[in-house]
């Protein structure tokens, strides 16, 4: 925190006295003007609308043509961009690029499931995406981003207490316009986007928007060698939520389509609406999948003894009874593998196992042996309604009605191999509704402005996961059902009594009740063939299940010996108050000087994934962040240079984080810690036609006390989880460069070269912190030209990644289950984009 502090210090003394030279009027014509300095960005993100240079939030702002020509067309690509921000495409076995791994300032989550809130709100046109599936969306027709740094629960509430990334898209014009562009590109790349404006009647006009991409995938499948000599079990004979594309082929590949319709009513006096729909179909093959290492542990070790006949007293890791398992009985035979046990040494060939160990390993990252599910196929689609009424020349009413679905299925093969080792499913369906309504205004000449509020929002939908661990060994049967109601009413005042002074005053309270039922089993019984073998006594017979075997082995439903959750509903309520304090100091008008103290939460809920019975629903309670920052916005030189920084510190309480509890995830809360940093954003124009964007940002993450249930020792394989340990997906350092050369070549033609390097420190990639999960430091570098004709028609050539930089973006250790796996990021990949404007 101190050399945060002396650096803003340092950045404040430096701006004083240049700027109080300078001429408001002329900076404000030329920050309109790019030509002659640094174009300014409006942004929404006190719901208003301001120059991004005036709202004292930590935010880095992006318009339309800079996320073109830095080559981010997802949310996640904005991660290299952003200092002290961590965007990922994918978390662990999510099957889907689509799904987004959010962290800003140490904050955030890695998990798509059902249960588990994102950290860092995403909002689409002022609209709460509530699930990270679908919120890495394709950027076909934004207008601009925005990424607010820090807790921002209380002007965009619950989820937002790592940060919020607001995405605007583009609005009808009064105009006929056209605007598109073709990309083509390696690994069989096609893109198409295209916007077109209509405008229908005197002030009604309407606009379509569309895109497509298709792409090869670049992790790719291939037969192991010898594996048609051994026996294998198909996987239709285990459940899971479809078969699709088994086999080989490529991992990592696109294939989707997106189209949005927009209508705006405008009577040019005090009403104007703004009707909205949207429609997202993304068809693609598995997130890519590289198998990392194999373990001896639980299940592989207990698989290999079994088709070789052992029983031991310790047979990898499991109880000798696990060896026996293949060969028991099953309670429904098509799940089952009776023909396992001891098949190696039966002097019979034919129905020989291979044996799940390091011979999967294939030496290339983006070479695999699986052969299993292959498939992602979300759609997603919403509409909704904006409605702004002037009451007067100082108050605007303004109402965003909205309505959400996603429906979601998809399959991964993890285990790397042709055996049915790891494979997961999934099948998702999610309804959201939300009404906001605000009132905005100003008075006392505009010295005071202000926001109050109300919003309702309204979810539910399911999660069925399918998965099948060590050839039917234990197979996963969780059908879960999830509900949530939410109000919240919300305020803030901005007040600048003097040119020089400024103070904000905010708050929002929330109430928010939360429905939940378990329904996940063990399709295979593992449980009850575990307690046949050793010799339970009233298991001995397991075909059927008595009810004095069921409570034997703990499970707790009567009639129902193989769900794990008890039966019920189960309902939590939670209810918050985040305040915001904030003093401003404006020593010219180019220069603002800030501080803030403010506080988020993130709601609680129900750890949903089990592979033992319990007598409860195991839950988890809220994360709360309180944090201040101090912070600096200035431009000077004429509007030649312009530097943003800030400093932060937080306190996090009861971090939601996943452990691996044997084969399964679990939601616990973890403990404290204390997060502290600093970020600088640096623009400067020192000539006409050469602009640098450049940014550092420093985030020191660390657990300052961690729950003796969540506590893991170091050990050969993990890091470990402890206080003092730092926290995942948190980079100490981050640094970017994109230099940005315009040169004029004819009377209207132009070429525009731009470079883009990013410098990031490693970080841990799971909770538990595996050594061979971890993200090594990275540099990415990016580059590309293009040449403008007019206005009318531009053509970019260049290359993404050019030093090949390889990394792991997500990935799990699955010990007990025997494997650990990742997704590497993509490789070196070039592109040829033709635009076209009339």
């Amino acid at each position: 925190m101190r050399i945060a502090s002396v650096s803003i210090a340092a950045i404040a003394a430096a701006i004083a006295a240049p700027a109080l030279a300078q001429d408001a009027a002329q900076a404000q014509t030329q920050a309109e003007d790019s030509a002659g300095g640094i174009a300014q960005i409006v942004v929404t993100a006190q719901k208003r609308a301001q120059n991004v240079q005036d709202v004292p939030i930590a935010i880095s702002a992006f318009s339309a043509e800079a996320l073109q020509e830095r080559a981010v067309g997802s949310v996640a690509s904005l991660s290299n961009i952003s200092p002290n921000v961590t965007l990922d495409a994918g978390t662990p076995f999510s099957g889907s690029s689509a799904v987004l791994s959010a962290f800003i300032r140490g904050i955030g989550a890695n998990d798509f499931a059902f249960n588990i809130d994102p950290g860092v709100g995403v909002y689409l046109d002022g609209v709460y995406l509530a699930r990270s599936v679908g919120a890495n969306q394709d950027l076909p027709d934004v207008e601009r981003i925005e990424v607010l740094k820090g807790p921002q629960g209380t002007l965009f509430g619950r989820n937002t207490i790592g940060g919020a990334i607001s995405i605007v898209t583009h609005d009808p014009g009064d105009e006929f316009r056209f605007k598109g562009d073709v990309t083509t590109g390696r690994f069989g790349l096609l893109q198409t986007r295209g916007t077109v404006d209509v405008p229908l009647t005197e002030g009604l006009a309407a606009s379509v928007s569309f895109s497509t991409k298709n792409r090869d995938g670049y992790v790719k499948r291939i037969a192991f060698p010898g594996a048609s000599n051994f026996a294998s079990t198909p996987i239709t004979n285990y459940k899971a939520a479809g078969y699709r594309n088994i086999g080989l082929g490529t991992e990592g590949g696109d294939n989707s389509w997106n189209l949005r319709g927009k209508l705006r009513y405008d009577n040019k006096t005090n009403l104007r609406i703004i009707v909205s729909g949207d429609y997202s179909n993304i068809d693609q093959s598995q997130l890519a999948n590289t198998l990392i290492q194999t373990t001896p542990a639980v299940f592989a070790g207990t698989y290999n003894c079994a088709i070789q006949g052992t029983v031991a007293d310790s047979c990898g890791g499991g109880p000798p009874a696990f060896a026996y398992i293949g060969g028991i009985g099953g309670l429904n035979s098509i799940f089952d593998n009776p023909t396992v046990f001891g098949v190696n040494v039966d002097g019979d060939p034919r129905n020989n196992r291979m044996p799940y160990d390091n011979r999967f390993l294939s030496g290339d990252v983006d070479v695999s042996y699986a052969n299993g599910n292959n498939y992602s196929k979300l759609q997603s689609y919403g509409g909704s309604g904006t409605i702004e009424f002037d009451l007067s020349d100082t108050i605007m009413l303004k109402s965003i009605t909205a309505y959400r679905e996603l429906h979601w299925n998809a399959g991964m093969d993890l285990d790397g191999s042709p055996l049915n080792f790891l494979h997961t499913s999934f099948t998702m369906n999610q309804y959201q509704f939300s009404q906001e309504v605000q009132l905005n205004g100003s008075a006392m000449d505009k010295k005071l402005n202000y926001v109050l509020g109300a919003y309702f929002f309204k979810e539910a939908g399911d999660l069925h996961d399918y998965v099948t661990f060590a050839e039917g060994l234990l197979q996963v049967d969780g059908p879960n059902d999830l509900s949530t109601k939410n109000y919240a009413f919300f305020g803030q005042i901005d007040y600048r009594p003097t040119e020089q002074f400024g103070i904000t005053i905010g708050g929002r309270y929330t109430k928010e009740d939360k429905e939940f039922e378990g329904f996940q089993s063990d399709a295979n019984g593992l449980t009850y063939k575990i307690l046949n073998q050793i010799g339970v006594p009233p298991c001995a017979s397991i075909n059927p299940i008595s009810d004095d075997c069921r409570i034997a082995a703990g499970f707790p439903n009567q009639g129902q010996p193989l769900r794990y959750y008890i039966a019920g509903t189960q309902r939590k309520s939670f209810s918050d108050f985040s305040p915001k304090i904030g003093l401003q100091y404006h020593p010219t008008d180019d220069a603002m000087l800030y501080a803030s103290w403010s506080k988020g939460y993130k709601t609680g809920g129900w750890t949903t994934r089990l592979s033992n019975p319990l007598p409860t629903a195991p839950d988890f309670n809220e994360e709360k962040a309180t944090t201040w920052e101090i912070g600096v916005k200035s431009v000077f030189l004429d509007n030649r240079l312009q530097v943003n920084a800030a400093a932060f510190q937080t306190d996090y309480k009861g971090i939601q984080l996943n452990f691996q509890q044997g084969v399964s995830p679990t939601i616990q809360n973890a403990g404290d810690a204390r997060i502290k940093g600093f970020e600088v954003e640096v623009v400067a124009a020192p000539t006409d036609g050469f602009l640098i964007n450049a940014s550092v940002g420093y985030t020191d993450a660390k657990y300052t006390a961690v729950l003796a249930g969540a506590q893991v020792a170091a050990n050969p394989f993990q890091a470990g989880v402890f206080p003092g340990a730092d926290l995942p997906k948190t980079p100490k350092w981050k640094f970017n460069v994109s230099p940005r050369y315009e040169l004029a070549v004819g009377a209207d033609a132009k070429i525009v070269i731009l470079g883009d390097w990013t410098h990031t420190t490693s970080l841990w990639n799971d909770t538990e912190r595996a050594f061979l999960l971890q993200r090594g430091s990275t540099d990415i570098v990016n580059g590309n030209i293009t040449y403008k004709s007019g206005n009318h028609w531009d053509l970019t050539v260049g290359v993404t990644n050019i030093t090949d930089e390889r990394y792991l973006v997500t990935g799990q250790a699955q010990i007990a289950g025997g494997q650990f796996y990742g997704t590497y990021s993509r490789p070196r990949e070039w592109f040829a984009r033709l635009g076209v404007e009339f």
